[in-house]
């Protein structure tokens, strides 16, 4: 469809931490640079590991924990090094189907909340079935770059 995208993706890991109890945007912050920590060797491996995009944040209906992940690189996937952080771990997210809207643009949480609703509204008026109580955000870009930014709002499909 035009204003939205119907995506597939394979099962794969990503390290994540949750935040709880903070604004999304503080979330994001704390959140990032505990996984930044990571990628940049605070691991059983000591290892430093690229950093990857998206930069995904979970959004649950009504709740303030947030989960932050950042895609673990294809060279790492079988056996990517154990974080030393206890708020830091490894998950495998399931093979799905995601609908996702793109936009440019620096994404505050208000604005990713605005995207999510318009893909929810979409999706409802040509009857596609979606987990409608959580969303993800996705950043790809640095804070530095000022122009062409790209980001996406995801649903699961049902």
């Amino acid at each position: 469809a035009k204003d939205y995208e119907l995506r597939q993706y394979e099962s794969a890991k990503w390290v994540s931490t949750v935040v709880r109890g903070e604004s999304q945007k503080e979330a994001m912050r704390q959140g990032f640079w505990k996984l930044f920590h990571y990628i940049q060797g605070k691991n059983e491996k000591e290892m430093k590991i690229d950093m990857t995009v998206p930069v995904t944040c979970l959004v649950k209906s009504g709740c303030t924990d947030f989960k932050i992940s950042f895609f673990v690189p294809f060279e790492h996937q079988d056996s990517p090094p154990q974080p030393t952080d206890s708020d830091v771990f490894i998950e495998e997210r399931k093979a799905a189907a995601l609908f996702v809207r793109s936009f440019g643009g620096f994404a505050s949480p208000e604005k990713y909340a605005e995207e999510a609703d318009t893909l929810a509204r979409t999706l409802r008026n040509r009857g596609q079935p979606f987990h409608e109580d959580f969303f993800y955000t996705a950043g790809y870009d640095s804070p530095f770059k000022l122009f062409n930014r790209h980001n996406e709002v995801w649903y699961f499909k049902k």
